[in-house]
């Protein structure tokens, strides 16, 4: 190689070093964005920290505000000993919630896609006005709803015995789940062109091989922000969980955290914290994997 063709090699070298630096004032601006998160994130982030913090102290040291009301000066494991030991937290409560949420979950989710394609694609009398009716039963308040779905799962116990029982609840998740899943899906699936259907359509597939082959794999991210909603509202859900559950070893996390580590005036406040920090452990672990499908069902759509 000739030093012409060197030297022209190196040139062309710095060039492109030169093109792919990164402005100073790009560089700039992104520290000036992210040093404005900062107060934002501390103020997010601030209540976390002192369910943290709390949680390792000691009796003594939470009732000594004037000590460290910001910082705990020692790790002490006893309050999350005592949801061990003194209450059905793990044993019980906890695996009540997981198995409420996530049939709760399938169950929402499966019926939802369906109502939600129908409504999006199919054409008949009144569609317009049955999604509305959807919407207008997801505003329907818990409290109201509560005095009917007693009656119900009443009627339902003198054959099946389900009062007092998670299958209760997960008998009366659905009815607040269902339509907003539905009312979700169908804004989403109709993003989802036609046309690509209608190909599927050509190919041989049925109505709903086109749904499971075509629709559902382009509507992945909605349903995952579907299924993530639901998940959230089945986990903190209280009223339903308050109303029919009695039975200590039945109950879900918002309620036996709530009776059992509050009775009257006196508040467990170390063993209610570890409880708080260990029952969102659950829903921050499938936000932290899922977020970015989360995300794109918020903002994109089906395609971009």
């Amino acid at each position: 190689m000739s030093s012409n063709e060197m030297t022209a090699m190196t040139t062309s070298s710095g060039e492109l070093l030169a093109e792919n630096k990164v402005p100073f004032w790009r560089l700039r601006k992104a520290f000036a964005n992210y040093v404005a998160l900062i107060p934002y994130l501390a103020f997010a982030l601030f209540p976390f920290y002192i369910i943290f913090i709390t949680s390792l102290k000691s009796k003594q040291e939470i009732n000594n505000l004037g000590e460290s009301p910001f910082w705990a000066t020692g790790i002490a494991v006893e309050n999350f000993t005592y949801l061990a030991t003194n209450t059905s937290f793990f044993e019980h409560w906890m695996v009540n919630t997981l198995i409420v949420t996530t049939v709760s979950t399938i169950i929402s989710v499966t019926v939802g896609i369906l109502a939600a394609y129908a409504l999006a694609r199919l054409k008949f009398r009144g569609v317009e006005l049955f999604g509305v009716a959807v919407f207008i039963t997801y505003l329907v308040p818990q409290t109201l709803l509560f005095l009917p779905l007693i009656d119900v799962v009443n009627a339902i116990d003198d054959y099946i015995p389900i009062r007092d029982t998670y299958w209760s609840l997960i008998l009366t998740y659905p009815t607040f789940l269902i339509p907003f899943v539905t009312w979700l899906l169908m804004g989403y699936f109709r993003t989802i062109p036609v046309e690509v259907e209608e190909c599927a359509y050509l190919d041989g597939c049925s109505r709903l091989g086109a749904l499971f082959r075509v629709v559902l794999p382009m509507a992945i991210p909605g349903i995952i922000c579907a299924i993530l909603f639901s998940y959230t509202l089945s986990w903190n859900e209280f009223l339903y969980s308050l109303v029919f559950i009695q039975d200590e070893h039945a109950k879900t996390l918002s309620v036996g955290v709530f009776t059992e580590l509050i009775r009257g005036d006196i508040y467990f406040w170390g063993s209610l914290m570890a409880a708080c920090l260990l029952g969102t452990l659950p829903i921050v672990i499938l936000y932290g994997f899922l977020m970015d499908y989360y995300t794109s069902g918020l903002t994109q759509g089906a395609i971009k």
